[in-house]
């Protein structure tokens, strides 16, 4: 393969195999790794980390290593560590089965966080010293600049803070991404943080690449392999039925003027309901609009290649096979309309409250007061994480939660009494929809929020148990015997724990 895309004649003569680049790292160490949702992280280096961890292991000897990075990484990367058993502690966010079975095993120690939170506690030193960071680049400058790939995450934290850093250069990535990354090199430690000076989701205020000290790079390895690629279902009618009621619920907000026509920025977590809403809006009658979310998807990329969107800001692309191929087949037209951020100011709070953005995301569970879980089944069970839903839940100007109303082939209820876990608590949840309906929670009593999600989000099937438990816990107003009627409830709505 050629060594084109790795133009810094200092950084070239680093170049070795991804064996080699592997036994650098030593058991304990705490590494930093690329990714985020699938993209951007690294295609060779943690497979063949995991093959020197099996060996070790196969000698007798320990060998497990702390992995951080961006959010959910792919297969070759969480998913080989963790079949060797090499994974000591894992953050802030995962989606591997291997991982998470092994999370609720008790053999991985998993530190769930906030997005935005990450970079921050790096900094602060609440999570450790960082020894080496492993990340993706779709080349390097003569210079030694690093342009970044389909992900920046929390890449910029690692080169600053890692020891020694490990240099993927993927040559399958197209050098023409160079341009559409906003790299902010603006924040500081308390007491001498200043405003971050975004005041339109497309403002550009860093750079287009990575800064890193030539002198910290240990190796660089060579590849060429795509992406995990996500693969998405058409909008079935229960994702079509909820991005319906989302866009009427838009249209009246237009109306009774507390949204402009163009709406505000839109943020939209992933999955099939994610894009029916972004399929729906392609359709709409909202001009002009912009994004300024975490991670853009199919749906987001239609709505820039239709005009129907103007300009869109992420952290990371989350990308099917079609899509995909179309992103670099246009990339020329994309890169003047889409900004790659890092994390902590794709999630700053600060930044989502002063856009006013609109935040859409999906839940296990929602109780009658509009607590969502998010993370865990049953309470017990971690799924994948909070990822950013919490950044923009707590901050935005409308804060939408959607789901399907069952879950298990219907045999459970997503909508519970109470859930079994609380990410977000009521005063964080505007709006809860499902395919029945949507509630809106704004300006509601704790008792007629229950009322509206009861009638307007529940499932028929299960409704009729769930306004049972809340009429006998109102009557009862010690309170005494709700954990027997909680128990109750729970036997109609989810007779059977879920599998994760």
């Amino acid at each position: 393969m050629s060594s084109s895309q790795v133009m810094s004649q200092a950084l070239r003569a680093k170049i070795m195999s991804a064996d080699d680049a592997a036994a650098l790292i030593q058991p304990g160490n705490h590494v930093g790794m690329s990714g985020f949702t699938g993209s951007g992280y690294p295609k060779a280096v943690p497979l063949a980390l995991a093959r020197r961890i099996e060996a070790a292991h196969a000698r007798g000897e320990s060998f497990r290593i702390g992995v951080w990075t961006g959010a959910s990484t792919a297969p070759e990367l969480d998913g080989a560590l963790a079949k060797a058993n090499g994974i000591d502690m894992r953050l802030p966010y995962q989606s591997d089965p291997t991982t998470r079975q092994r999370i609720n095993a008790g053999s991985i120690d998993y530190i769930d966080l906030h997005l935005s939170h990450v970079a921050q506690f790096v900094w602060f030193g609440f999570l450790g010293h960082l020894d080496i960071a492993v990340i993706e680049c779709a080349g390097i400058l003569p210079d030694g600049r690093l342009i970044p790939s389909t992900s920046i995450g929390n890449n910029k934290t690692w080169l600053d803070q890692a020891d020694r850093v490990i240099i993927e250069v993927n040559s399958w990535m197209n050098p023409a991404l160079l341009g559409m990354h906003d790299v902010y090199y603006g924040t500081r430690l308390p007491p001498h943080r200043k405003p971050i000076p975004i005041i339109a989701a497309g403002d550009r205020i860093g750079e287009t690449t990575y800064r890193c000290n030539p002198d910290k790079v240990i190796a660089v390895v060579e590849t060429h392999a795509p992406d995990r690629n996500t693969t998405f279902a058409a909008p079935d009618a229960v994702s079509g039925a909820i991005a319906g009621h989302i866009l009427e619920f838009f249209e009246h907000e237009v109306r009774q003027g507390r949204l402009p026509r163009s709406l505000l920025p839109l943020q939209s977590g992933v999955g099939n309901v994610a894009n029916a809403v972004m399929a729906g809006l392609d359709d709409g009658p909202f001009p002009h609009l912009t994004a300024y979310t975490e991670v853009l998807q199919d749906g987001m990329l239609n709505l820039l290649r239709s005009g129907r969107m103007d300009l869109a800001s992420a952290t990371a692309l989350s990308l099917s096979s079609e899509a995909a191929i179309e992103f670099n087949r246009e990339i020329e037209f994309l890169r003047d309309r889409i900004v790659l951020r890092p994390q902590e100011i794709s999630n700053h709070p600060e930044v989502i409250r002063r856009l006013g953005v609109i935040a859409m995301n999906g839940l296990i569970e929602a109780d009658i007061y509009g607590n969502v879980n998010s993370t865990h089944v049953r309470g017990s069970s971690i799924m994948n994480g909070i990822g950013g839903s919490g950044d923009f839940a707590r901050n935005a100007y409308l804060s939408i939660f959607m789901t399907p109303s069952t879950a298990k082939n219907g045999t459970i209820s997503s909508i519970v009494p109470m859930v079994t876990h609380v990410d977000h608590t009521e005063h964080d949840v505007q709006i809860l929809v499902t395919e029945n309906g949507l509630a809106d929670l704004r300006g509601l009593s704790p008792k007629r929020r229950a009322r509206t999600i009861i009638e307007n989000a529940a499932h028929a099937k299960f409704r009729p148990a769930l306004s049972d438990y809340f009429e006998r816990a109102c009557r009862d107003a010690t309170g005494k015997h709700t954990p027997h009627l909680l128990e109750e409830a729970f036997d109609v709505i989810q007779p059977m724990p879920p599998t994760a």
